[in-house]
Parts: C-alpha cells; sequence; structure tokens
C-alpha cells in the first residue's frame, strides 16, 4: 500500500454527546452524527462508519437508516459500518438494506461484519448465544451468495431456504467491499481469509503490535488459499487536540468512567492513570496532539501493514466540540502527517 493510498476514517457507535454541559438527547445525537459526517467529508477524510449497538447511550442500533440520511448529506466520503453483527440479522434483509444504501450514495457503501464483542442483540432477536459460531459462519455463506450470484439457491440450518431467488434493488456487480472484524480470535483470521475478505482488526487495548502474528497468519492463508491480497485496517479508540496535554486530560475526563463501568461488567482491569498512560505511549489509545496521533499510526501502520486506520472518535458525554475538534485536525493535519511519514518509510503490503 502506497502512501497516497492509506485511508483514514472515523467510527462512531452514536454515543450520546453533551453541549456546554447539558447531555443530549437521543434524537439530537442521531443528527449530530450527520453534521459530523459532512464535517468528515470536508475536512479529507475517506470513510466515515457506524456501529451495531443496543444499550442505553449509544443510538448506531439503524445504522443502514442513519447511512442513509449521511449519504444525501455528502457526496465523497464513503460510507461504512464499524461493525454489522451478522448473527443476529437476516442475510437477506442486510442485502436489501446496503443495496439501497449503495444505490443511494451512488456506490459508497461498504460494511464490516462481526460475530459481536458486544451480545445485547442476541436475546433482543431471539438468538441462542449457544449458536454463536454457526450463526455466523453461515449467514456469512449466504451475504456473500447473495452479492455474487443470481438467482441464489441456499439452505441451511439457521434459516429457511432460499429456491432460485432474486434480490432488489441489486448490488453493483461483485456487491460492496466488505470486510471481517477480529477482536482477537486466529479462527476469524482464517475465515477472513478463506473468503477472500479484507481484515479489520479491532484493537482497543494493549500494544497493536501484539497483533502482528494474526497478519502474518491472515497473509499465509490468503496465499494458502490461493486468495489475493487484501487490505488489512485497524480500528482503535482516540481523540485529537492542539496539545499532547489538553489530549490526554480531556480524553481521562470520559474514557475513565466508561472503562470503569466496563471493568465491572466484563472482568477488565481497573482503569488508573499510570494504566492509561500506557495506553497512550505503548498501546491502543490514540491520544495527543495531531503530531504524536500521526506517529503513532504511521508507526502500526508499518508494523501490522495496514492499508487503513479508523479511530473511533466519540465516547459518553464527550463534549461536542471535542468530538468535531477530533475530526477536523484528523483530516486537515493528522492524515496529510501520516502519508508523510509513509511515504519516507512506506508499510510492506
Amino acid at each position: 500500500m502506497t502512501a497516497e493510498g492509506f485511508e483514514l476514517g472515523l467510527n462512531s457507535f452514536g454515543e450520546v454527546a453533551t453541549d456546554g454541559g447539558r447531555v443530549l438527547s437521543d434524537a439530537e445525537t442521531v443528527r449530530l452524527l450527520v453534521d459530523e459526517a459532512r464535517l468528515a467529508e470536508s475536512v479529507g477524510l475517506d470513510v466515515f462508519s457506524l456501529g451495531e449497538h443496543y444499550r442505553q447511550g449509544h443510538n448506531d442500533s439503524a445504522t443502514p437508516v442513519l447511512l442513509a440520511a449521511v449519504a444525501t448529506a455528502t457526496e465523497r466520503i464513503r460510507l461504512g459500518t464499524s461493525v454489522t453483527v451478522l448473527s443476529t440479522n437476516d442475510p437477506v434483509r442486510l442485502y436489501h438494506e446496503f443495496a439501497t444504501l449503495d444505490a443511494v450514495s451512488n456506490g459508497r457503501a461498504q460494511m464490516v461484519l462481526g460475530r459481536a464483542s458486544a451480545t445485547e442483540s442476541f436475546p433482543l432477536f431471539g438468538y441462542d448465544l449457544a449458536d454463536y459460531e454457526r450463526l455466523f459462519e453461515e449467514k456469512l455463506e449466504l451475504f456473500l451468495k447473495l452479492q455474487q450470484d443470481e438467482p441464489v439457491t441456499w439452505s441451511g440450518t439457521v434459516r429457511s431456504p432460499l429456491v432460485r431467488q432474486r434480490l432488489h434493488p441489486r448490488m453493483r456487480a461483485g456487491g460492496i467491499p466488505t470486510w471481517i472484524g477480529v477482536g482477537g480470535s486466529p479462527n476469524s483470521v482464517i475465515r477472513a481469509a478463506r473468503h477472500g475478505l479484507p481484515l479489520m482488526l479491532a484493537i482497543i487495548g494493549g500494544r497493536p503490535q501484539r497483533f502482528t502474528g494474526h497478519v502474518d497468519l491472515y497473509l499465509r492463508a490468503l496465499e494458502q488459499f490461493g486468495r489475493p491480497v487484501q487490505p488489512i485496517g485497524q480500528h482503535s479508540l482516540g481523540l485529537v487536540a492542539e496539545t499532547d496535554e489538553e489530549a490526554v486530560e480531556t480524553w481521562w475526563k470520559y474514557w475513565q468512567p466508561v472503562v470503569a463501568s466496563l471493568a465491572e461488567e466484563r472482568g477488565f482491569y481497573k482503569p488508573d492513570r499510570a494504566r492509561y498512560q500506557a495506553e497512550i505511549v505503548h498501546g491502543a489509545l490514540f491520544v495527543g496532539s495531531p503530531e504524536t496521533v500521526a506517529r503513532k499510526i504511521a508507526t502500526v501502520a508499518r508494523d501490522l501493514r495496514l492499508s487503513r486506520f479508523d479511530l473511533k472518535y466519540d465516547i459518553m458525554h464527550l463534549p461536542r466540540e471535542a468530538r468535531a475538534r477530533t475530526i477536523e485536525l484528523l483530516g486537515r493535519e493528522v492524515a496529510p502527517r501520516v502519508r508523510e511519514l509513509l511515504a519516507e518509510e512506506p508499510t510492506h503490503v
């Protein structure tokens, strides 16, 4: 991947923002996301992606609808998902939704498919966590078949069979770019390679370089399956401000309570300043001035042979001004600086 072709994007989970200390309503936050996507396009970022969650404070539960709204407010920026929980979605419905989004956006739709790290959608839509692996594997097979074949005949155990079905509107030839999201499972890496799909690494804690083994496995598996080399991306959290000090203090104020809550829920480490600083210096938090964040992105891009980096810029109750400033600085200062650094020492993919 050349420096000129390296992509930088934004990820949002639709987390509620604040404005002057006032917590925005869910509806206000949804409208804010459309404004932020418009801002992201204006500063030259490549991709704007939304997640899929079903918990309080997150407003990304109807991702295709929200992305369609973004499509009408933008012209160039590509529109994707930071995760689509394929296991608890119907592949036929997803096809219809994203074929429509691709048509509305004039060919800008893409998606990252995942098995879900947060599992609220399983009971919500009547699925059993015991079927976690089977649901994803069968639905992935069907979704890819829907993109590639017309008409489609398919049968499996997770939904009713299809016999010579034609779906409309049709996606563009070959379907839309479809990535596999990986949180650490080598089996997921091999699955992405077996299907010849791009790999998106969700790295939210610890040194990103610990995923070099996953990258090596992926590239070896692509070769063994006879698949062409595919893009590799990374999704991580962070904030950009004018100075390192401002960024560090702002992110700590809003990141600490979120991680403290997750620590109780999932058994994570409890956040403290020492661990926080370590995550910023060596770990998966991309927090700092434009130069600091650009250098860190360039380093991981080389080490993990990335062709794309997405920053999750929202976190619960982060002021809208801080969110906007991150977007502006990422597009206007970080992105060109990353490409300068990669031009000096490019990645190896």
